[in-house]
């Protein structure tokens, strides 16, 4: 048994990057640690629901329910929010955790200023990755191409200027794509099935837990339909929702199916007016119990985000994945590589397309067996408890060096 810790969560404030961390924030309090989550406070509730004592601290990120298109639409658009936000929030938190340094520090793959106080601090930092991690290669790969233009303009010189100068400031000699992406330790919150190049990932760095849910009835139930032959959930996630061309398109591939009932989930940012009517089988909500309904439905239309994908995953459901952005598009190679998913591109997914999807996968028993196998392997992962088990184990690791 380790003895009772001091451990600081950091994260940001996105649906998708404190929802993996919770269950295991919930685990350390119960086996008797303190743990402080610092977090904005619009996910405050969420973080105290654990047990955590919240730190709260003030963001810039465009907000959770702010319209998608406020992250603007480049490379440089999507990063630079992200620097933004951690040099106004790195003097917040100092002042925060002021004579209550944490023991160790966990920090979220989005929160630069976590792992900076961590080594301020001269403590132990682990990252918790809700999504697929660097493999041997991965800068060749991905980071360099995907880089090269950017790096070649003036803001994108101004950015990496910018990063390099803050992490000198707290006594931080890595380059920034380092710092940003490859950590000294880390948790990753998905099934290693959802990871590109598995097979070259350093373990001794990366240790895959696979899903860390815990009951999530307090966000509410649903119950199939009497007479439901099949049941399609539709959901875009929380940030790329704005699509109501194709929700309707969804509405046209299901809506009239004899025997199929249709749950759109469309997020805030459509009004069920643009859908227009709909039939008596589909049921148009801004929100869904998303596991609730996936433990009853037959197929899962999804953007395939890293939390998305694993709930299709856990829940053995077949997927038709439309990715919107970032790793998405990965996320929904990989789905279809594992046999049971099938890809359209938010262009491609009209209604014909959609229903031919959907009919060629939810009677395959080979894609059954496939989700079942796949369900059976990443409940092995360990989960919420080997989370907690390897985090108590670098504290005890600090501690003997100490």
């Amino acid at each position: 048994m380790t003895s009772r810790a001091h451990i600081a969560m950091f994260s940001i404030a996105a649906h998708g990057h404190v929802n993996p961390s919770l269950e295991v924030i919930r685990e350390l309090v119960a086996r008797g640690h303190r743990v402080t989550y610092a977090i904005p406070p619009v996910f405050g509730g969420k973080a105290a629901a654990t047990g955590a004592e919240v730190k709260p601290w003030n963001s810039i990120l465009p907000s959770p329910d702010d319209d998608p298109e406020a992250w603007g639409s480049t490379l440089l658009d999507n990063v630079e929010p992200f620097l933004d936000d951690a040099v106004q929030a790195l003097p917040q938190l100092i002042e925060a955790y002021e004579g209550d340094e944490p023991d160790l520090v966990l920090h979220d793959i989005a929160s630069y200023p976590g792992r900076v106080l961590a080594h301020r601090w001269g403590v132990p930092a682990i990252s918790l990755s809700p999504a697929m991690v660097a493999w041997e290669g991965y800068e060749q790969e991905v980071a360099e191409p995907l880089w090269e233009e950017p790096r070649k303009t003036e803001r994108g010189r101004a950015y990496y200027a910018r990063f390099g100068a803050w992490l000198e400031e707290n006594g931080i000699t890595l380059h920034p794509d380092v710092f940003a992406g490859r950590p000294d330790r880390s948790l990753v919150l998905i099934p290693k099935a959802l990871q590109p190049h598995a097979d070259r990932v350093d373990e001794s760095v990366y240790s895959f837990v696979g899903t860390c849910q815990g009951d999530r009835t307090a966000e509410g139930g649903w119950q199939r339909p009497a007479g439901a032959g099949k049941v399609v959930l539709v959901s875009l996630g929380s940030a790329f929702t704005k699509r109501p061309g194709f929700y309707r398109e969804c509405v046209k591939a299901f809506g009239d199916l004899p025997g199929w009932h249709l749950v759109l989930s469309i997020g805030k940012h459509v009004d069920p007016a643009e859908i227009g009517p709909v039939p008596a089988g589909v049921e148009v909500r801004d929100w869904v119990p998303q596991p609730a309904v996936l433990r009853q439905a037959d197929l899962f239309v999804t953007h395939a985000g890293a939390g998305g994908s694993q709930e299709g995953l856990v829940t053995a459901t077949p997927m038709i994945a439309v990715p919107q952005a970032a790793d998405q598009f990965a996320n929904a190679a990989l789905l279809e590589a594992l046999g049971v998913a099938r890809t359209l591109s938010t262009e491609e997914a009209t209604g014909e397309a959609l229903r031919e999807a959907a009919l060629a996968l939810v009677d395959d028993p080979e894609v059954a067996r496939r989700l079942k196998e796949i369900q059976t392997r990443t409940a092995q992962e360990g989960g919420t408890r080997r989370a907690a088990d390897l985090i108590e184990a670098e504290l005890a690791a600090h501690r003997a060096q100490g």
